[in-house]
């Protein structure tokens, strides 16, 4: 019998090789590609690409410890990606990744925060991220395995009722294998330059990037291995998109 901390360190260690990104992107009936920051450094002409770069060359990770650092706004010394694709409120975005090892377990969160003006030229410290969606654990399946059973594609609803605009999509896994102790959940966050079209008048309240989540955070400290099913997402709220009915009283509805 190997203890639970020998079988998360031989999980990390051999599935290092394997962490994945967002290779393509799709929305408003276009697919892009994503940017792939192993191979971006070293690219003779750099790719036109909505995909935030970013210096993870290994497609490592963010570690809780620095979740009040820049780092984990967009991955590790990100740039704004060159491009946007555009998407109407209500619909769809889908992002499909190159890979993702089966060990790595947990949840899948996404967020949007509003551009001041061309995403191209966002000052990511700025920038202010509001939750739109989040899947944790149901039915004793994490997230991040129903990412792998549709074939690492993960849809993301734009809320019906924001203000067109240029946004940010934070797209996120947060890997818990190694989670049971702290600092041992590795944090994953993708960016996407969206132009958001139609919509309506709002502008949700959000937070800074760094001020998403803390190193002790219920959800960031965790035991996949204990058969706990009581586990919390960390971060904010999930916004409540409000849809304006005729002759009728404003409903909520969350996307």
């Amino acid at each position: 019998m190997y203890s639970k901390a020998f079988l998360a360190a031989l999980v990390g260690a051999t599935a290092v090789s394997a962490h994945g990104y967002v290779e393509k992107i799709t929305a408003g009936g276009s697919t892009v590609d994503g940017l792939n920051p192993s191979s971006y450094p070293y690219a003779s002409e750099k790719p036109v690409t909505p995909g935030w770069a970013a210096t993870n060359t290994d497609l490592g990770f963010v570690a809780p410890d620095a979740t009040g650092d820049a780092d984990i706004i967009c991955h590790r010394g990100a740039t704004p990606g060159t491009s946007s694709i555009k998407v109407a409120a209500g619909e769809k975005v889908t992002v499909k990744w190159n890979t993702w090892p089966d060990s790595h377990k947990g949840p899948i969160m996404d967020y949007l925060a509003k551009c001041s003006g061309d995403c191209t030229k966002a000052t990511k410290a700025d920038l202010k991220f509001f939750k739109v969606a989040e899947q944790g654990l149901s039915g004793g399946k994490w997230a991040a395995e129903k990412l792998l059973e549709n074939n690492l594609n993960w849809d993301i609803t734009i809320p019906g009722d924001v203000a067109a605009g240029n946004y940010v999509l934070r797209h996120e896994i947060l890997a818990l294998h190694s989670a049971g102790q702290e600092n041992g959940a590795q944090f994953y966050p993708q960016c996407i330059n969206l132009e958001v079209t139609g919509g309506g008048s709002a502008n949700p309240t959000g937070v800074a990037g760094t001020s998403l989540y803390t190193a002790k955070d219920a959800g960031v400290i965790f035991d996949i291995y204990s058969g706990k099913t009581d586990y919390s997402i960390p971060g904010p709220a999930v916004y409540s998109a409000k849809k304006r009915r005729s002759h009728a009283r404003d409903m909520t509805i969350v996307n």
